[in-house]
């Protein structure tokens, strides 16, 4: 499942997700690399 995460105040990485770390950032893994960050919240979906 792809996940986005931001990594700083205005960078973000979307990637495969891999886990959910203790703190409460997620990793994902972009090719062979992998980051973590703290998970994008989804927009509402309009009725």
């Amino acid at each position: 499942m792809l996940r986005t995460i931001t990594l700083g105040s205005c960078v973000s990485v979307q990637g495969h997700y891999e886990k959910t770390l203790p703190d409460g950032r997620i990793c994902v893994r972009v090719g062979e690399r992998f980051y973590s960050g703290h998970p994008v919240k989804p927009i509402a979906k309009a009725a």
